[in-house]
């Protein structure tokens, strides 16, 4: 098993998990089944997909992995881009958020590429 706590990727997406839990903390009550779980949801998709990857034999199984945790990151985007027009979050709150995805994103993809491509067939 790899040791995915090591990994700037699974560290920025952590702590990008914490500040989402945080900021949708302060959201309308009746979003609670709604946009804050699906925001939590998202959030918490990336570092746990790069858990359980890394906990895969061979980079075939943690580079598709770490590919659903790079489309949570896209679904939380919007996530946050819907907050922010609804008024659930502020400018302000927005962009920092917005950082720290764009961050753990780049780190991610950064991530997938020194993993290399999947092979296809067997």
């Amino acid at each position: 098993m790899m040791p995915y706590e090591k990994w700037k990727a699974w560290q920025r997406s952590h702590e990008l998990v914490l500040a989402i839990y945080t900021e949708t903390s302060h959201w309308p009550p009746e979003e609670r089944y709604g946009l804050i779980a699906q925001a939590r949801r998202a959030a918490v998709s990336v570092p746990t997909n790069l858990a359980e990857g890394s906990a895969r034999l061979g980079g075939r199984e943690l580079r598709r992995f770490a590919d659903i945790g790079l489309g949570s990151l896209s679904e939380l985007s919007y996530l946050l881009r819907l907050a922010r027009d609804l008024g659930y979050v502020s400018p302000e709150s927005w962009s920092q958020l917005d950082l720290k995805r764009d961050a753990a994103g780049k780190l991610l993809f950064g991530l997938i590429r020194a993993i290399g491509k999947p092979r296809s067939g067997p």
